[in-house]
């Protein structure tokens, strides 16, 4: 069984989804866990308190991780209520698809601000106390889409393909500290975003997973859980896909 006691983590869209699915099996395997949230702060109380249910410490900031300065205060807050850092993982994100040649400017800034730069600031701010500590765990969540493309998601694609560059260059970075990076690239996850799709469209997606079935987030919170682990200490650099077989390389 995974052992994160003694473990402190971050989960940046920690409040709902699969974000809310990490933090809490981050938490049942022993690691105490801050979650960000960016409106929504019933819905991180809620993460919070079950968390601390469980026996750990849980901690909810507010932040939006596109600005660097409120992803160095998340993890300014983490560090002075967790003690430390251990496990970062980086799953905010947002989607505003359109066709390319509809796309609004903002749309395209703003979901690449938030999915690819937003996680970029916090590995930034997280980089220094792993360092010095000579450990650490980063998962970023990137997507089948960033592995693919995805019609009417050129924004969205490119900001988790780009995850996929950053992944393996912090990877590099960071190994001589004994800090490890890696993605997970989950495929099509019944939560709050998928399960108001079309139905012809939910049964086309079904029909080219190979498994013929969408994931949970639970499924997601398990790869990162291991990746996490100490289970995990020689893997890095590498993408972990939690896909049913959509996507194979």
């Amino acid at each position: 069984m995974i052992d994160l006691s003694g473990k402190s983590a971050v989960v940046t869209g920690g409040s709902r989804g699969i974000g809310r699915a990490i933090a809490l099996r981050l938490a049942e395997q022993g690691a105490d866990v801050c979650i960000s949230y960016k409106g929504n702060s019933a819905a991180a109380d809620e993460v919070v308190a079950a968390v601390t249910a469980m026996g750990r410490r849980g901690l909810a900031v507010q932040a939006d991780v596109a600005e660097m300065d409120a992803a160095k205060a998340l993890i300014d807050a983490a560090l002075e209520a967790l003690g430390k850092i251990d496990i970062l993982v980086n799953n905010a994100g947002i989607t505003r698809d359109d066709l390319i040649m509809r796309m609004k400017p903002e749309d395209w800034t703003d979901v690449i601000d938030t999915n690819l730069s937003g996680t970029f600031w916090t590995i930034k701010a997280a980089t220094r106390p792993m360092m010095k500590a000579r450990s650490g765990r980063i998962i970023n969540i990137t997507s089948v889409s960033g592995q693919a493309g995805q019609t009417g998601q050129a924004n969205y694609s490119s900001a988790k393909a780009g995850l996929i560059g950053l992944t393996r260059a912090t990877a590099r970075e960071l190994a001589s500290r004994g800090i490890t990076c890696n993605a997970v690239a989950p495929g099509f996850v019944l939560t709050e975003l998928t399960q108001d799709l079309d139905v012809k469209l939910l049964d086309g997606i079904k029909e080219a997973t190979p498994l013929g079935r969408f994931a949970t987030p639970e499924e997601i919170g398990a790869a990162v859980a291991f990746l996490a682990s100490d289970e995990a200490a020689y893997i890095t650099g590498q993408v972990l896909a939690v896909d049913g077989g959509l996507v194979m390389r």
